[in-house]
C-alpha cells in the first residue's frame, strides 16, 4: 500500500430504502471505493437512494453471506 491506493476487497452494505419500519431490505457491493468514503455523508453510493437508512456495513465477500441470512434476503 505504498502508491496510496486500497485493496479491491468488496464493502458491502446493508440498507433500509426508507425510515418506514416496514421498508424494504436490500444489499449492495461496492469494490472500487474505500470504507472511508462510503460511511462519509457527503459522499453518494450509486444505487442507493438518498433517504435510504444504512443498517450496517462490512469488508469481504463473506458478509455479503451473513447478511443474506441474518435479513432473510
Amino acid at each position: 500500500m505504498a502508491d496510496g491506493k486500497y485493496p479491491k476487497i468488496p464493502i458491502v452494505i446493508v440498507f433500509a430504502t426508507s425510515k418506514n419500519s416496514n421498508a424494504k431490505i436490500k444489499i449492495k457491493s461496492v469494490s472500487n471505493r474505500n470504507i472511508d468514503e462510503l460511511i462519509d455523508l457527503n459522499y453518494r453510493i450509486p444505487g442507493i437512494p438518498e433517504k435510504a437508512i444504512i443498517k450496517e456495513v462490512g469488508m469481504g465477500s463473506i458478509f455479503i453471506e451473513r447478511y443474506k441470512k441474518k435479513y432473510g434476503i
